[in-house]
């Protein structure tokens, strides 16, 4: 079974690195060697022109994701976001327009082709409030409590252990922290073998989870208010799909406002441009444990 989804990660590995790099040789993301194919269903298109028209070309030609996370995440000014399997980074741009200078957009990606061509896209658009991390969304590189938004665009589909990806996620966020993504969900109706009769894995089908095992994974982080709104079909019985869920806000937490007296640390890594890390010294696993790491100015 290791094995398997060890496979299965360099196979999505390999086909984003591919796409990565046509975009930067000037060509498009579904086309090239092992393509991902995209159509209507998913892309830049899903995107308003007004979005796409203030971005690098090179970010909106790499958006392989079936939705506009950013645009149900209802991003507020100030806000720290993740992006889980953030690509070109269109989405990490967009998020840093919204939360300004005073919030911060994180991107997490594990391909670094993918990593390359979002930097060199954020230095394109001179987006200061970005940064993005090399890592797995089923071990992400952030402190807990540290993120007041998570999102991502047809990506959660791809992991081959999403209750790790739910629980992260939970960890991450600060209590009454939100989650907004678009992801491509099965009816309940349509076992894993037809799942995989619509659709290879890359392409965000095979890995779809149905409507209520989304509903149950979520449930077992730990999240509540949970919204699985289903927007435009992409397969016989597959849609892409808004999903929303809330960190609970509990006594025995921090509550979702920063405190100055909290400790920014591993490598900046939740800090906004305004702010220094008191803790640079420490790693992101040490950091992950330490209790109270947050950020001060």
């Amino acid at each position: 079974m290791i094995e398997q989804s060890t496979d299965l990660r360099e196979t999505v590995r390999e086909r984003y690195a591919a796409a990565a790099v046509k975009v930067t040789e000037g060509g498009t993301a579904c086309c090239g060697p092992q393509p991902v194919e995209v159509d209507e269903s998913f892309g830049s298109t899903l995107y308003a022109a007004d979005e796409r028209d203030v971005l690098p070309a090179e970010a909106v030609t790499a958006s392989l994701g079936c939705g506009n996370p950013t645009a149900v995440a209802e991003l507020r000014e100030g806000e720290r976001v993740l992006d889980l399997g953030s690509g070109g980074g269109i989405d990490v741009l967009l998020s840093a327009r919204r939360v300004g200078p005073t919030g911060k957009a994180y991107g997490l990606d594990m391909t670094e082709e993918m990593l390359a061509l979002a930097m060199a896209n954020a230095e394109k658009a001179d987006a200061r409030n970005v940064e993005f991390l090399k890592g797995t969304i089923e071990a992400i590189p952030l402190p807990a409590n540290t993120i007041d938004v998570v999102i991502s665009n047809c990506v959660i589909n791809l992991s081959v252990d999403k209750p790790a990806v739910f629980a992260e996620t939970f960890r991450v966020l600060r209590p009454g922290g939100r989650v907004g993504v678009s992801d491509v969900v099965a009816d309940d109706a349509l076992t894993p073998q037809q799942r995989a009769e619509r659709g290879d894995y890359v392409r965000c089908i095979t890995g779809a989870l149905s409507f209520s095992e989304y509903r149950t994974g979520l449930e077992a982080a730990g999240f509540t208010d949970i919204e699985i709104i289903p927007t435009h079909p992409v397969a016989d019985g597959m849609h892409s799909a808004i999903v929303r869920a809330t960190k609970p806000t509990t006594s025995d937490t921090h509550s979702g406002t920063r405190n100055s007296d909290d400790v920014c640390c591993g490598v900046n890594a939740c800090c906004t441009p305004s702010e220094t890390s008191a803790a640079p010294a420490l790693t992101v696993t040490e950091a992950k444990t330490v209790s109270g790491c947050g950020c001060r100015n």
